[in-house]
């Protein structure tokens, strides 16, 4: 695990959005057992084989984490957004997710990078 990506999540302000992170950086270590972390643009950066496999970004009130490589995943309806080679998940204060459905997800999208 990368040292700077554990400092900025535990340098979020909101308790709800560390622990969020957290939880995501998990899944996504539990998807690419061999995945690499990096800060880029201030955000924590996932990559398989030097290629963008996920992102965390925190805002004001929400956290999100894009899936790349995501064209052909079976996404659940409503509940990602934008094009389809990378797809976000916004989560709100007091949202959660499908630890394991996500982790499927994300090994699928790694799985050709």
């Amino acid at each position: 695990m990368n040292q700077e990506v554990t400092d900025f999540i535990d340098a979020l302000k909101e308790p709800w959005q560390g622990e969020q992170s957290k939880n995501l950086r998990e899944v996504v270590h539990q998807a690419i057992p061999d995945v690499h972390e990096r800060m880029q643009y201030k955000k924590p950066h996932f990559l398989k084989n030097g290629k963008y496999a996920a992102v965390i970004s925190t805002s004001k009130d929400a956290v999100s984490f894009t899936i790349f490589n995501a064209v052909g995943l079976e996404l659940p309806q409503g509940m990602f957004d934008g094009p389809p080679e990378r797809k976000t998940l916004k989560l709100r204060k007091g949202e959660t997710f499908d630890s394991s459905q996500l982790e499927s997800l994300v090994s699928q999208a790694a799985g050709s990078l």
